[in-house]
């Protein structure tokens, strides 16, 4: 974390799990930067936010039950929407309500 005039600058990913946990109240929440598999890309090279563009998010979620994955994934994006204006470029999405990883780790 650095820090400018007197307070702490968050990196991307910290920004991202803050905001997905307190609204979604996440079980399960992964986020991963995958920014240096794109290093030839403009998009990583114009950002002035070190680098941080891509990224894997893994989010378990009591409020995504009812919901169909494309509001899901709204959901997230909708969350994400200052980040994605300044200067996030990809986000891989898996979105499951915590019914789906009992389910699937059976």
């Amino acid at each position: 974390m650095s820090w400018r005039g007197g307070s702490a600058v968050l990196s991307r990913a910290t920004r991202i799990k803050t905001k997905l946990q307190s609204a979604l109240e996440a079980t399960v929440l992964e986020v991963d930067d995958v920014s240096y598999q794109h290093a030839g890309h403009a998009a990583v090279r114009e950002n002035s936010d070190k680098g941080e563009t891509h990224f894997n998010v893994k989010i378990v979620s009591p409020k995504f039950e009812g919901q169909s994955l494309v509001k899901r994934h709204r959901m997230v994006y909708d969350l994400l929407a200052d980040e994605l204006q300044s200067g996030l470029h990809a986000l891989s999405i898996v979105a499951k309500t915590p019914g789906e990883t009992t389910t699937t780790a059976k």
